[in-house]
């Protein structure tokens, strides 16, 4: 059986600080919006790395797939092929640059890109969850 718990507490916490980063007071200093957006950078990395091994525990133990990749990209090369996705394999090869692109760079246009990644991102993660768990996200 598989445990979903350390995808869906970091979902779960990207979820929540992407929405207070959505909603974030415009007078507020340029260090505090700063902080919040690397804040959902470092927790999209976090939910990135649960979710890519998730799907590859998935794929593994509750399709019995051999053989599966022991990176990000060639296992959501994978998924797809095994129906866990509702939007297209391009989209998350676009989460996976978005995460090594912000491996050690959380500043600039880097981090800009990721962070305008982030409501789609937290929708497809939703999605994927709901569609491997058989649970409603709450």
């Amino acid at each position: 059986m598989i445990e979903y718990d350390n995808f869906q507490k970091a979902l779960k916490n990207l979820e929540s600080q992407n929405k207070h980063h959505k909603t974030l007071d415009e007078s507020l200093p340029e260090w505090m919006k700063e902080a919040v957006a690397e804040s959902v950078i470092q927790r999209f990395e976090t939910c990135w790395d649960c979710l890519w091994k998730v799907v590859k525990r998935y794929l593994e133990q509750e399709l019995g797939l051999p053989e599966v990749p022991g990176s990000p990209k060639p296992v959501l090369r994978m998924a797809p092929e095994n129906h866990l996705f509702s939007s297209p394999a391009e989209q998350w090869i676009t989460y996976a640059d978005a995460r090594i692109a912000t491996s050690h760079d959380y500043s600039g246009q880097k981090a800009q890109n990721t962070l305008v990644l982030m409501n789609d991102f937290v929708d497809d993660a939703i999605d994927l969850y709901q569609t491997m768990s058989g649970e409603r996200w709450q």
